[in-house]
């Protein structure tokens, strides 16, 4: 079965305060190595980038504007999917998942599922909160640790099924969301710890870190 990535990189970083995904670590930038890490499965690489860019492609195979919400630019990156029956969608700003994380999103997908994502389970006590009167935040409820995940890109989806999926228009902040929204079932894989995502200027710092300590 053919494979096509779609890298994510046009977000505008208000939290970082600027391109976090192009911003330079260990000698390429980020969402360029997260293209690279993208061709351990995939036969074709699509990079949806902001407006403002001007870059030389991070090399991808084809560099596409991406739309006014995450969704919107993983619809524009699927229409540069050329005849992939696999799609693998992975936010730029996650360099460092390592190949056998792709192969095991890939694999779930070929080996039946109609679309898989990596998860890490959750260590810490998780409670649901509501901001009460006097901007205090008040517990609501304590949840299930058991039952739940902290979901990772890549996410791999049979083609066709992820089309379905975004041709409501509709936003997520992963494309699973869409996927389970149209009843469809995803698949867990184990997620990895090294896999962060970066968000403010001190996880450059945490990257680094987990950069020196993988193989």
């Amino acid at each position: 079965m053919s494979i096509a990535a779609v890298v994510v990189a046009a977000g505008q970083g208000s939290r970082f305060g600027g391109l976090k995904q192009f911003s330079l670590y260990d000698g390429e930038t980020i969402a360029a190595r997260s293209v690279r890490a993208s061709r351990s499965v995939a036969d074709y690489s699509v990079l949806v980038v902001p407006e403002s860019y001007a870059g030389g492609g991070e090399g991808a195979d084809v560099v596409v504007t991406g739309g006014s919400t995450r969704a919107a630019s993983v619809r524009r990156g699927l229409e540069h999917c050329l005849d992939a029956e696999i799609v693998v969608v992975h936010d730029a700003a996650r360099p460092l998942a390592s190949p056998a994380l792709f192969r095991a999103v890939v694999d779930a997908v070929r080996g039946g599922a109609g679309a898989a994502i990596p998860g890490l389970v959750l260590t810490d006590t998780v409670k649901r909160v509501s901001l009460a009167a006097g901007g205090e935040s008040v517990v609501v409820a304590t949840l299930e640790r058991d039952e739940l995940v902290a979901v990772q890109t890549p996410q791999a989806f049979l083609r066709e099924l992820l089309e379905r999926a975004h041709a409501s228009g509709e936003d997520a902040s992963d494309d699973a969301a869409l996927v389970e929204a149209i009843g469809a079932r995803v698949v867990v894989v184990p997620g990895e710890a090294q896999n962060v995502k970066i968000t403010r200027p001190n996880d450059l710092e945490l990257l680094s870190l987990y950069g020196r300590l993988l193989p």
